[in-house]
């Protein structure tokens, strides 16, 4: 049986080619640009309610259809070095694959030719299309073909007006308008949506444009993580998406938008690219959509950012009892950014947060939603539990951005693991006394040294850390048990009850971070 390897993907459709088809004769207007102000479509919030019968997504499809339109791209996008190396005319390699991507000599070679197909929807009249980033981050031109249009039509030029790279979002404004005015896509309230509620798909998979697909919503609120490293709750879905849906919108049955498809997840042959729809579909919430709308035709969308990592993982009912926590709903914080929003305010790791400017925080992806959703320079409450009290520290929340906490993370490690004498902890964990030069490698702050972690047995009595402590992470505290050497960890390890989980506090990455490990 051939190996194979899971992901989600993001689905626009892209091939490697010379150019685009341009034959069309439209009878075409140039657009207004100037100051027009994007209608956001009004949402319908009422119950969703009636019988379904025999002609409703009939019905749903001849509707909505002229609103969902095919998205064509044109670009040049930077080849990865694996692309490089099986492109590369010289490369003496066995089988090796060659791509349509033109060089034209020199460093032009390190780029290909694209053409992208993706698909998206009319939101105005005045030609504002929505439909995915990653359709038309790499555009150099963009036609948007109406529904009708043959495969022999050029499309309509647009030009983007705003994008957002962590919900994956864009807003694309056409440059030349038909005389015939154009159709809007009704939204409707993605919060009203359920597992088991029905959904229509309307796309352009495989460049089949305007392709109708039905299904159910499979689940609410997922968080899925995408190349930013951040996550988003998504509507997931088993209506049928395959490459070329992105963008693309998914319908209740009155019709109105709910989510726009981005991504979904394959299972795939290793070696073997792409991968089609396999049921798990995911559409971004088009309540989310809604309310970025005025910051994407600004070109910029603003969220709010206090420089704290969280837990992504529920909180324990021990860890809970051993916090004095009222309850296992809440926030655990287990990185706190020295020079960010929290920093200034107060927050520490290992504090639990219950509340966020007045709301309830029930979870950790609650409470990245609250943040991110707050105007930056807001001050605002949040209560955590410290030590076992309830206390309120004030936060002055920061500007999110992303670029540049991607290029913030910087990572010290060790050149090579020190051949030095370790011990074993009752967990399974092999630690080793920190000297000046690991110290200094690592760049540990001045007044600490702890355990450095040298190996792990697979076999010992221990759950691996969330989040994972690699080799040359270097433990300080067990459980609130300060560890300044290799015996002090065991120790401290020793100390930790069978089926209790533990909080661990350690250094790596050049920050300090929290874990928890729980004794098997």
């Amino acid at each position: 049986m051939a190996n194979t390897k899971s992901g989600v993907i993001l689905i626009a459709l892209v091939s490697l080619v010379a150019g685009m088809v341009l034959a069309s004769k439209l009878d075409l207007t140039p657009a207004s640009l100037a100051a027009v102000a994007v209608n956001v479509p009004r949402t319908n919030s009422a119950p969703l309610t009636g019988p379904i019968d025999a002609t409703t997504f009939r019905t749903i499809a001849h509707d909505q259809s002229p609103t969902v339109v095919s998205i064509i791209i044109a670009g040049h996008q930077k080849r990865s070095q694996f692309e490089q190396f099986f492109n590369d005319p010289q490369n003496p390699a066995p089988n090796r694959r060659r791509g349509n991507g033109r060089g034209n000599g020199g460093g032009a070679n390190d780029e290909q030719i694209i053409e992208g197909a993706g698909s998206g929807f009319i939101i105005d009249k005045a030609g504002f299309v929505l439909t995915n980033n990653h359709v038309v981050e790499d555009a150099d031109r963009i036609a948007v073909k109406l529904d009708g249009m043959t495969q022999l039509d050029e499309g309509l030029p647009a030009k983007v007006v705003g994008h957002d790279d962590l919900s994956d979002v864009a807003l694309l404004q056409l440059t030349q308008l038909p005389k015939a005015p154009l159709p809007e896509a009704k939204f409707g309230d993605s919060s009203q949506m359920a597992a088991g509620d029905w959904v229509m798909a309307i796309g352009n998979p495989f460049e089949l444009s305007n392709t109708v697909t039905v299904g159910v919503v499979s689940s609410v609120g997922r968080p899925i993580q995408k190349t930013t490293g951040r996550s988003q709750n998504m509507i997931q879905t088993d209506a049928a998406i395959n490459r070329g849906n992105s963008g693309g919108p998914l319908l209740n049955i009155r019709g109105e938008v709910i989510g726009i498809n981005t991504l979904i997840y394959t299972e795939q042959a290793a070696g073997v690219g792409g991968g089609g729809n396999v049921g798990i579909g995911f559409a971004i919430p088009i309540n989310q959509v809604r309310d970025m709308l005025p910051g994407l035709k600004a070109g910029k969308v603003s969220r709010g950012r206090i420089g704290v990592s969280i837990e992504r993982v529920p909180t324990p009912k021990d860890l809970a009892e051993s916090y004095g926590l009222p309850s296992q709903e809440g926030a655990l914080i287990s990185r706190v950014d020295p020079k960010g929003p929290g920093a200034a305010a107060g927050v520490k790791i290992k504090d639990f947060v219950v509340e966020f400017n007045g709301q309830k925080v029930h979870d950790d992806n609650e409470l990245v939603n609250m943040v991110i959703a707050t105007q930056p320079g807001a001050t605002v409450p949040m209560k955590i539990y410290r030590d076992r009290k309830p206390m309120t520290i004030d936060v002055k929340v920061g500007d999110l951005d992303l670029a540049a906490e991607a290029s913030a993370n910087t990572f010290t490690t060790l050149r090579a693991m020190p051949d030095v004498e370790s011990k074993k902890t009752a967990l399974g964990i092999f630690v080793a006394d920190v000297d000046a030069n690991i110290a200094k490698q690592l760049s540990l702050p001045a007044d600490k040294r702890g355990a450095l972690i040298v190996d792990m047995d697979p076999n010992g009595d221990v759950m691996r850390p969330v989040p994972p402590m690699d080799l040359g992470a270097v433990i300080f505290e067990v459980d609130g048990k300060p560890v300044a050497n290799a015996k002090d960890a065991v120790d401290a390890f020793a100390a930790v009850p069978v089926g209790h989980t533990a909080a661990i506090v350690f250094w790596e990455g050049g920050e300090m971070q929290l874990g928890l490990i729980k004794h098997h």
